[in-house]
């Protein structure tokens, strides 16, 4: 069974269809929304027209949409669900070869020898080239409909990942990094100057593939306090103001690295306070990690509406400590949740909320605090609707509601039927996914028990993994199919669509 990304490309295809199933998406932070008999349709636009529950049947379905009659209609297989897309709110593409590799490092060495050789590399189109489409064909097939990326210094290569995304279909906001001190000689911005110079060209290159930043948006991209200077924050943050476009950078992940900045920054007062000193701490600005933040940085957060990228895989894997996230939410900041590839080993939005859960529950238990535990609804809402808000997307993505893109996850996952063999059925023609042993493709099995749905996506929340995902869709557009026409088998057919 291959796994491919959809060959489509605008307008080969109209977008227009109906969805017809299973829905699960986050009605708010604390429940989910259940749909289990429902109808999505989706306009030529790539947006949802209507959401409809309660549908005996497509055919039904039909005497009231009668406009729709001759539409595609998608049907969830037996044990499967539409999910909103999945959104990484911080992930570096340029570092994708290195997953996995930490040595016995921290975070700032863990620059210096892993790291900054790696990204230097970029110059090289070609290289770049093979890392951006791997990078991109693998986060798809995770479900992520929507990154935010870190790239390199490197103007050319940035471009080549604005085009990549474009081409794909995959949401995306995309930063040239900025670094101009505590840099190694092989590798850093020359000046202020040319890193502004070079910056505003890869802003203009976005505009001219997708004027209206529809699927890829620039992102102003300051590395981190460490590797900034305070002239260079002040230029990116007058150059997103006048661009009105995203900023993103890092806090507060590692306290060498606190210290550093508060030694550099001594009139700042605080980590926090630097990017708030030089006008990057607004209403779109993503902060990643933020694991050390004081009581008073995340006040000063909350005031400035500033979103946080939880990263809770590379929080672990480079040692450097456990967010308090529910900290986070009672103050009412917005929340989403990052791969951090690869100082997190996963490109997987999925392995991060399965990671914000069990690091939460290791906090509570070390603190004594209950509350500190996150539930499975919450990290969800951090995976979509929370993810949503951090990007600048609220209501544009991130859930199943009319006027919002149709940007759906299909995870289909394994039953086992009464011999034990590992299957999974549609109502019409038959999907298995399994091996020649019975095995379920995928992490999830199933008992015919286990109907209750909250149980099913507990289950695929601690054990499902992208083997799981049968499709995945950006705008209307399929993007990514487990293997080549798979979902075109869940297409239903008689005489009055085809």
């Amino acid at each position: 069974m291959g796994t491919t990304v959809s060959t489509l490309t605008p307008g080969t295809r109209s977008r227009k269809a109906i969805y017809y199933g299973t829905f699960i998406h986050s009605r708010t932070i604390t429940n989910l929304d259940i749909i289990t008999q429902g109808a999505i349709g989706v306009d030529d636009s790539g947006k949802i027209a209507f959401v409809e529950r309660n549908v005996e049947s497509p055919e039904k379905l039909f005497l009231n949409f009668p406009e729709w009659v001759g539409v595609r209609v998608f049907q969830t297989p037996k044990d499967g669900f539409f999910f909103p897309g999945l959104i990484d709110t911080h992930i570096h593409a340029s570092q994708y070869p290195n997953a996995g590799l930490f040595g016995s490092t921290t975070l700032l060495d863990w620059l210096t020898t892993y790291t900054f050789p790696t990204e230097s590399s970029f110059s090289d189109l070609t290289f770049a080239g093979t890392v951006y489409n791997r990078i991109v064909n693998r986060t798809l097939s995770h479900g992520t409909t929507t990154a935010s990326y870190y790239t390199t210094i490197h103007v050319p290569a940035t471009n080549l990942l604005s085009e990549i995304c474009h081409k794909k279909g995959q949401r995306a906001f995309i930063g040239r990094v900025c670094m101009d001190v505590n840099c190694p000689d092989y590798y850093g911005d020359e000046s202020v100057s040319m890193a502004m110079a070079n910056t505003k060209d890869t802003i203009e290159y976005i505009k001219s593939i997708d004027p209206d930043y529809r699927v890829v948006s620039p992102i102003v991209t300051p590395r981190f306090a460490v590797t900034c200077s305070g002239d260079m924050m002040s230029e990116l943050g007058k150059l997103a103001k006048q661009e009105n476009i995203p900023i993103q950078t890092h806090v507060s992940e590692n306290e060498y690295e606190i210290d550093f900045v508060n030694k550099s920054f001594p009139k700042s007062g605080s980590y926090t306070n630097v990017y708030d000193d030089h006008g990057l701490l607004t209403p779109r600005t993503i902060l990643s990690h933020a694991v050390h933040l004081s009581e008073e940085e995340l006040k000063l957060i909350k005031s400035r509406r500033t979103g946080l990228s939880h990263c809770p895989v590379s929080n672990s894997a480079l040692g450097s400590g456990v967010a308090r996230v529910r900290d986070w939410v009672d103050e009412g900041v917005n929340v989403g949740l990052g791969t951090d590839v690869s100082g997190g080993y996963s490109p997987s939005i999925l392995e991060a909320a399965r990671q914000a859960l069990l690091v939460s529950r290791i906090l509570a238990q070390r603190e004594g605090v209950e509350r500190y535990k996150l539930s499975i609804a919450e990290v969800l809402w951090f995976a979509t609707r929370g993810g949503a808000r951090v990007v600048g997307l609220e209501g544009k993505v991130g859930g199943f509601e009319v006027g919002m893109e149709w940007d759906a996850v299909l995870v289909g996952l394994g039953g086992v039927d009464g011999a034990g063999e590992g299957v999974l059925d549609s109502e019409g023609e038959e999907v298995v996914v399994g091996d020649e042993q019975g095995l379920t493709i995928g992490g999830v099995d199933l008992f015919g028990w286990q109907g209750d749905w909250e149980d099913r996506v507990a289950k695929w929340v601690y054990a499902g993994d992208e083997r799981n995902n049968l499709g995945v869709w950006v705008g209307g557009r399929l993007v990514y199919e487990k293997e080549r026409q798979g979902v075109e088998r869940l297409v239903r057919r008689n005489g009055l669509y085809n």
